[in-house]
Formats: structure tokens, sequence, C-alpha cells
């Protein structure tokens, strides 16, 4: 996972409420157990038509949204079933920050393994930031993860609040794998003991 310090670019506005991961990720592209791959189909009912055209006015088709690493999103984001291809499908677009006044639980948790910061605010400072993001390209929006803050097109600076270890996390780098990883020397030591001990396990 890479290390997430700070983030420039683009906002890209979704003011949909109840965004579920079904909408996220179709259940049809579940089908796969990588996490890569899967950011072409991110959003795909909305993004696409049933004979795979592009749908102009989807958010992300837009030509000043492509490349969005910023989503701001209505309320109660990622909620439905707790499949962990959403968030695949986010990262592997190219989303690096969510932006919502709540997101489901699952969602949530899943969204900093993956290396994706999610961020709640309150409904004033979605909607600052919403309306910034309608302003396409001429409207850069910056997340600054070390110094929780995000700073708006106009020089406007929100704060946000982040658990301490999820912080630590994303600017290492470390998924559940490299957080067990950080322990391998105690675990090789164990596993030799443990043979030497105990040679029929």
């Amino acid at each position: 996972m890479d290390k997430f310090k700070k983030v420039d670019g683009v906002a890209a506005p979704l003011p949909i409420l109840n965004v579920d991961t079904d909408m996220i990720i179709p259940k049809q592209f579940l089908k796969t157990i990588k996490r890569t791959g899967l950011g072409k189909n991110l959003f795909d009912e909305m993004r696409f038509t049933k004979e795979g055209a592009e749908i102009p006015d989807f958010v992300l088709n837009k030509p000043q949204y492509r490349n969005a690493e910023i989503l701001v999103a209505g309320d109660n984001f990622g909620c439905g079933s707790s499949r962990e291809h959403a968030p695949w499908a986010i990262a592997d677009f190219g989303i690096k920050v969510i932006i919502s006044t709540s997101f489901a639980d699952i969602f949530y948790n899943n969204c900093f393994k993956n290396g994706i910061l999610p961020i709640k605010l309150s409904q004033a400072d979605v909607d600052k930031l919403m309306d910034d993001a309608e302003r396409g390209a001429n409207a850069t929006v910056s997340v600054d993860l070390e110094a929780q803050e995000i700073k708006g097109p106009d020089g406007g600076t929100i704060s946000f609040e982040v658990d301490a270890f999820r912080k630590h996390c994303l600017m290492e780098g470390l998924d559940d794998v490299g957080l067990t990883l950080q322990k391998e020397e105690k675990i090789t030591s164990f596993e030799k003991t443990r043979g030497a001990e105990q040679p029929w396990l």
C-alpha cells in the first residue's frame, strides 16, 4: 500500500444520498479476488449504458473529473453489503479521498485498509466543498493528512478528525499484512522455538 501524505487536485461532486456498495461496484463484477482492474467498473450502472456507452452526464465521465482523486459525496456513503470490492474499485480508479457527512461502518473501515482516506465533516463543510467541486478544473482542493486539513481553492481551511492509529497506518502505507510483517522477527523466532519444542506440529 502506498504511503498517504497529501493529495492536491480536482474534487468530483457526487451529491447523491445513500450510495450503496452495489452502486459503487455492481454484483456482476465480484468474481475476482484481485484488488486491481475494477476501476473501469466503478459506478458502472451510472457511468455506462447497457450497451457499454458512456453516459456523458455522469460526473466521472466529464473531462474535468476523469482524473479526480477526491470525491465529495452525499450522506451515508458506502451503505449496503460489506463487499471489499467497493474500496478496491475506488482505489483502482484513482480516488484517494472521499468526503461525506457519514459512511457505513464496514465501508469506512475498509477504506483505511485499502489506502483511501474517508473524511467525515459537517453538512455545512460538505456543502462548501461540494460547491467548490462543482467548479471543476478551476478549483483545486488540497487534503493534508499530516496536518488534518483541507484547503479549498479560495484559501479557506477545514480541519478534520481522524483516528491516530488509522492515520499512522495510512501515512506509513500499512495494511493488515504490512502491520503483521512489522512483527516478522518475532514471528520467525516464535516459529523456530515452537518447531524445536513441538516438532510434531
